[in-house]
This record gives C-alpha cells, structure tokens and sequence, in this order.
C-alpha cells in the first residue's frame, strides 16, 4: 500500500525527528541519537567515523539511523543538522543559554531561553505540519452545523482561542472542560457536526471518550495534539501534528503549546477564506 505523501510548510527539522525517533530506539542506534541531541554543533561539523566512535559503534550504524530518519544518508543528515543548528546560532539563541530557567537566571537569560523554545515551535509546526489534513479539516468546519471544542487544563488556552475565534466568523461553536461536560456536548453531535479535542500530550481518557461519544453520534472528530501516536489518536478521523512534543520540563511543554497556538490560528484562517469572511477589524 503507498503511504500518503504529506505536504508540509517546511523540510522536518532533523533534531525533531531524533526526538520523536528516541523511545523507539535501542544499543547503538540510541545511543548515536543521544550523542547528536547532546551536542548537534559537533554531530553537525564532524565525521560519521567521529560520531561513530563518540557512540562506540560502527559507522555502518550511523548511517543506518540517518536511513531510517528519512535521509538518503549520512551526509544528507549531518548537513541538515548544520543547518539547523545555524540557524539557531544566528537567531541569537546560543546553545550554553540551555534549555531550562534556573532560579539565578537573569530576565535576558529567561527570556532568551522562552524565545528559543518558542521559535523553534513555530519552526517545527512549519516542518511537520500536514496541509492536506489542515485543509480536510477546515472545510470540515466551515460546513458543520454545530462544532464541540474540548481542552483542559494547559490545553485550555488554545481551545478557547480556537473556539473565539470560530464564534467571530458565525461558527455554531460551544468550548467545554471537565469529563461531564464533554460528554453531554459530543453527545449533541451528528452526522454534520464536529467535535475537536486540543491534547497536548496526547494521553486523556476524558479526550478519548470525547471523541469516541462524538464518532457514536456520526461526528467528524479531530484532535490537535503534540504527540501523533498518542492514545487519543487512535479515535480521531483527523490528527492535527502541531510538531512539537511535550518537551522534558514545564519551559518546553508550555512553549510546545505555541505550535498549537499556531495551528489553530491558521485553522482558522482557512475556515475564514471558506466562508468568505472579512479579514478587517470591526469599526
């Protein structure tokens, strides 16, 4: 069977797909994957004989990875490597700010780190974002009779940004939180509503049976999500990948929540362009 081709803004960032690639990793392959995540300026500037060494495996196995990651081999992904991690360099986000605030950091210290976490957000929406799915859903929304938007907790925020919006262009859109409350919601749906569940982390049972209520009633379901195999997923007809997963502490899950952000506001816009909308602000 051919896979479909998924059309995205931007080429996938290299380091993402290490990232998503490493829990289904084991032996030398992870530990290649470690070492370039540990240091992708050096993995970005060295040999595949160095890299090999730094992992204690063959070069063999390091092109192998590269295969798998999508490259044609390890040339292809040192070269993307270099290249994002220049561009990082020269967006002034220099790696010994390091990824996490410290409670001596200073207000450049954390704000640069927040900035850096956020911008690569927006840059990893823009390589692993499927425009074909984006657009499947929006003309979904722009057709639906009633839409039900579920989010909680840090998934909330997007959730009512989405359903604002959505409410400013005429959509019939009601936003819920808590377990109850989804239910009763989806359970108003039919075969020409919609039901769309932010999760960032892609692990919710009150998401899932969101969406399993809504798919009863015949609703079109969607989730917008951070992890693309997650439990939630499995129950979505269309799985919005925002690019970003939840991160290893709190200043990379929430600036994760910025590629959410992000895919709904151009939802949104494409819902818009559906229904003819005005793009001007009220007088």
């Amino acid at each position: 069977m051919r896979e479909a081709v998924v059309s995205t803004a931007a080429e996938p960032s290299p380091l993402e797909l290490v990232r998503h690639a490493l829990p289904t990793l084991s032996g030398a392959r992870k530990r290649v994957a470690e070492i370039v995540l540990a240091d992708p300026f050096e993995a970005g500037r060295n040999s595949i004989t160095w890299l090999a060494s730094q992992a204690d495996t063959q070069p063999a196995t390091v092109t192998r990875l590269s295969v798998s990651l999508g490259y044609s081999g390890f040339p292809a992904f040192r070269a993307a490597v270099a290249n994002e991690t220049g561009r990082e360099s020269q967006a002034g986000w220099a790696s010994d700010i390091g990824p996490d605030v410290t409670p001596t950091d200073s207000p450049e210290q954390v704000m640069n780190v927040l900035a850096g976490h956020e911008f690569r957000a927006l840059r990893n929406a823009l390589s692993n974002v499927d425009l074909g799915l984006l657009s499947a859903a929006a003309d979904t929304i722009a057709v639906a009779k009633r839409v039900e938007i579920f989010g909680e907790w840090g998934d909330r925020p997007p959730a009512d940004e989405l359903s604002m919006r959505l409410m400013r262009l005429g959509v019939p859109v009601w936003m819920h939180e808590g377990a109850y409350a989804a239910k009763v919601g989806a359970s108003l749906l039919d075969a020409k509503g919609v039901a769309i569940a932010v999760s960032r982390n892609g692990d919710s049972d009150i998401v899932k049976s969101f969406l399993q209520e809504a798919s009863a009633h015949g609703a079109t379901t969607i989730v917008i999500t951070g992890v693309p195999d997650g439990l939630v997923t499995r129950d979505a007809d269309l799985v919005l990948y925002t690019g970003t997963g939840g991160g290893r502490t709190w200043t990379e899950y929430f600036a994760g929540r910025a590629s959410d952000d992000f895919v709904g506001a151009v939802l949104w816009m494409l819902v818009a362009q559906r229904l003819k909308a005005s793009f001007a602000l009220p007088a």
